[in-house]
């Protein structure tokens, strides 16, 4: 996932940026509005972290231009401003999430999981496509092609692979995956889920040079092109 941090307060912005990159994410910072508006224009990210006020170009009219230009992309918000007022001007500017300084990494962590998988369905649901790499699911045929070769999937391969798909390049626990595909708990006595693993493995990476599907010893799986 590419995010975007957009705060003119170097020390804040490092903070920031560290965080992120310690949990998967890669991160871009730009230290003023409008260096921030041209690295939106030419480069996509999943998500924008801005902080209200900047030079330049301040984080309400950032929020109105990301939101003529590329209306998909989520919108964290932070600054020292925290009144009511405040909340609903950067609102109605487009932001869609809004946290007041100073603030815990690990909320903004959370804030950015929730804004991410909300946004992950919005795409999948109106286009009923999932693309990663030369992998495309279409969820509405139940077909999956990798470089345009047909994969034949069980109904339970399909769902492990639509939901590592909508994760794509995030570590997914067992006990993630349990919850999320099969609706249950993990059973730690049980390797039912690293046999799915495999089965994908067998169906999606073998006949193909690029490996997709890989295993975090100790932490789980994740869906990245191999490198």
């Amino acid at each position: 996932m590419q995010i975007l941090i957009i705060e003119d307060d170097q020390r804040v912005a490092e903070l920031i940026n560290r965080g992120l990159t310690e949990e998967g994410f890669e991160t871009t910072v730009a230290f003023d509005g409008l260096s921030g508006l041209k690295l939106i224009l030419h480069n996509d990210y999943d998500l924008i972290i801005t902080d209200i006020i900047l030079p330049k170009m301040d984080g309400l009219d950032l929020s109105r231009e990301i939101r003529s230009i590329k209306p998909q992309i989520p919108i964290i918000m932070l600054t020292a401003l925290g009144t009511t007022d405040d909340k609903i001007e950067g609102f109605d500017a487009g932001v869609d999430d809004y946290m007041v300084k100073p603030f815990e990494i690990r909320e903004l962590l959370a804030r950015i999981r929730v804004l991410l998988k909300r946004y992950n369905g919005i795409t999948a649901n109106s286009s009923f496509i999932l693309k990663f790499h030369d992998l495309e699911m279409n969820l509405n045929l139940k077909i999956v092609k990798r470089n345009n070769i047909e994969i034949n999937l069980t109904p339970k391969e399909f769902k492990l692979l639509e939901y590592m798909m909508q994760n794509s390049e995030r570590v997914l626990s067992r006990n993630e995956i349990s919850e999320k595909v099969w609706d249950t708990h993990f059973d730690t006595g049980t390797n039912f889920i690293d046999v799915y693993i495999n089965y994908l493995r067998k169906k999606i990476d073998k006949d193909f040079d690029k490996k997709l599907i890989h295993t975090k010893s100790g932490m789980g799986f994740i869906l990245k092109v191999e490198e």
